[in-house]
């Protein structure tokens, strides 16, 4: 069984930081990519960062800049940092991890986590 844990959410201000964290745990025999996804109310889910197993990063135009997306592989592990958050960026943030188990690759989520950006 595996499972996909997210912290690091909450309320914050205009301007404010926030940094997720999403560890995965269970018998997991690889990793390769890690993704966050987030989703507005109204709005469809919508692919934020990725970050390969060789450490490659890739943004969606609307967080280019402000967000950075790291991993820790020792700890299974992916965080997203947040900064200079904007109310638009309000919206329930999800991880998605490419995992190894079981003789194959599938791709798992997060439960999510609300992060809410007031102006």
């Amino acid at each position: 069984q595996v499972q996909l844990v997210e912290s690091g959410g909450g309320l914050v201000q205009t301007g404010g930081s926030l940094r997720l964290s999403c560890a995965a745990s269970g018998s997991i025999l690889g990793i390769n990519a890690m993704r966050w996804y987030r989703q507005a109310p109204g709005k469809q889910r919508e692919l934020v960062a990725v970050i390969t197993s060789g450490g490659s990063t890739n943004y969606a135009d609307s967080v280019q800049g402000r967000f950075t997306i790291s991993r820790d592989n020792a700890k299974n592990t992916v965080y997203l940092q947040m900064n200079s958050l904007k109310p638009e960026d309000t919206a329930v943030y999800y991880c998605n991890v490419d995992l190894f188990r079981s003789g194959t690759w599938r791709d798992y989520w997060g439960q999510g986590t609300q992060v809410t950006v007031s102006s």
